[in-house]
């Protein structure tokens, strides 16, 4: 462990802020600034804003972003063990049901909170 051998990582982080720093400081400097009340409205897809956004969303909403995350996103995590399995061993194979017993928990609560109900 030299410290030669951080010297990509602290550069490539430098150029990041250096990005991030620019990006925020620089380019606002160089636009124009014209407000009125037209141009300030909120616009969205050709759509004029009607009403108050902080109205109450509802729950199947938020149970069908739960589904979503329980069932695409875990297969982001069954590919590396199905690709490894057999050098993850004994450790890799009691890990891999923890995250199932997880994925399980999830899945029954949306079950319970009748996610899967649609018609309602």
């Amino acid at each position: 462990m030299e410290p030669n051998g951080y010297l990509p990582v602290i550069m490539q982080s430098l150029v990041a802020l250096g990005f991030v720093a620019l990006v925020l400081i620089v380019v606002p400097r160089l636009g124009p600034r014209r407000h009125s009340k037209k141009k300030d409205e909120n616009f969205e897809c050709g759509i004029e804003s009607q009403g108050n956004a902080r109205i109450p969303v509802s729950i199947k909403y938020l149970m069908t972003a739960i589904l979503f995350v329980l069932f695409d996103v875990e297969v982001i995590f069954f590919y590396p063990y199905a690709v490894n399995f057999r050098a993850m061993g004994t450790a890799g194979f009691f890990a891999v049901l923890m995250f199932v017993a997880v994925f399980l928990i999830g899945f029954y609560y949306v079950l319970r909170k009748g996610a899967f109900e649609w018609d309602k």
